[in-house]
């Protein structure tokens, strides 16, 4: 069986050596040291200010929507997982859709001012598959009419745009460290700022508003997360450079291959270092898609239609007229991808593939 992804695992041994001192320290949750340590660590490969790390990224936009005030409209992409639509939802607010570039995948920044309206708080976007967004053109877009933007950065760890880390732009990044992504903590996430009185209200939010064993400032969640996955990601941290070069190569032997299939690619913004983090293919029709996944199916070979369906199809949200991302997700096909996927499983994938559209 060749499924879509397959979690890293790292030396179980080096993971057990962590676990024998939270043993010995019986400190298994609360700010631990490993927590602690694992956040100073990802801030400093991912070239950030502030970073807390937090339960998963579901939690992170939502504790990123109620730190920055959001409220009524928040304009976003129909082109992403359910979650960014759900916490916009969760928190009380609309999601108004503005449609995507046909070749990025991520939102048009010049549907985004046709979107805006006397209730417009926020702009809440994803860097889709790792692709950043047109962040200096979202960003313009955001000062000028005095909008908070939240960039959605579960699949763009690692990814730098002219050389500055990703996570650096809009007021609030958050990310996912679910065990499918490039560097996971089994379940996990983390928000990042260059505010430090936005550092600290999230702060807050991910601890019920404790400021005192028995004191309250404001609202808050239970957003934290144990030593035990703080020790996952203090493992997988020292491997992921491996990681994403071996994305990279796996990549680049499929782009090899799939030259003769009818399928293109999105285009990665210019000026960006992509983390390889997924293999995207868009097909010419639904027809061929789902044929394809039919016959790969009976070969037992599981990719996924990511993103599919549009979130402007959500049963839970208002209709709106988004005709690019409706269209680009019926045909958008994920290929499996980790780090164990062979060249010769690669070339059994793309000659199903190739199969599919020949007969």
């Amino acid at each position: 069986m060749i499924n879509i992804t397959k979690p890293f695992l790292p030396d179980l041994q080096e993971y057990i050596s962590y676990l024998e001192g939270i043993w010995d320290r019986e400190w298994l949750t609360n700010n631990g040291p490993l927590v602690n340590d694992l956040e100073l660590r990802l801030k400093e490969y991912l070239d950030v200010k502030h970073l807390l790390y937090l339960g998963n990224g579901t939690i992170a936009i939502q504790i990123a929507i109620k730190a920055l005030g959001l409220r009524d409209e928040i304009i976003t992409t129909p082109f992403s997982y359910a979650a960014t639509t759900n916490s916009i939802v969760w928190e009380g607010c609309t999601p108004i859709f503005a449609d995507i570039d046909p070749g990025t995948l991520n939102v048009d920044p010049a549907k985004i001012e046709e979107r805006i309206t006397p209730k417009t708080t926020g702009i809440l976007l994803t860097h889709v598959y790792g692709n950043p967004c047109d962040v200096e053109a979202v960003d313009a877009i955001a000062k000028k009419h005095g909008l908070k933007v939240i960039y959605d950065g579960a699949h763009a760890f690692g990814v730098k745009y002219k050389g500055s880390s990703i996570f650096n732009y809009g007021d609030v990044v958050t990310t996912s460290f679910h065990a499918t992504k490039l560097f996971h903590t089994i379940e996990g996430g983390a928000v990042t700022t260059n505010d430090a009185n936005l550092l600290r209200t999230m702060s807050l939010l991910r601890n019920f508003g404790h400021i005192g064993n028995d004191q309250f400032e404001l609202c808050g969640v239970n957003g934290k997360n144990s030593e035990f996955h703080a020790a996952m990601g203090l493992v997988n941290l020292k491997q992921i450079d491996k990681i994403m070069a071996s994305r990279k190569m796996q990549s680049e032997y499929y782009n090899k291959i799939m030259s003769h299939i009818r399928v293109t690619r999105p285009q990665v913004l210019p000026g960006a270092e992509w983390n390889y983090s997924y293999y995207p293919v868009i097909f010419e029709s639904e027809e061929l898609l789902l044929k394809s996944v039919k016959l790969l199916n009976e070969h037992w070979i599981y990719p996924r239609r990511y993103f599919y369906p549009s979130l402007s199809t959500l049963p839970y949200v208002d209709k709106q007229e988004v005709p690019i991302s409706e269209d680009i997700s019926r045909r958008v096909l994920c290929l499996p991808m980790y780090h164990t996927l062979r060249p010769e499983d690669m070339d059994y994938i793309v000659r199903i593939l190739a199969r599919a559209q020949n007969n």
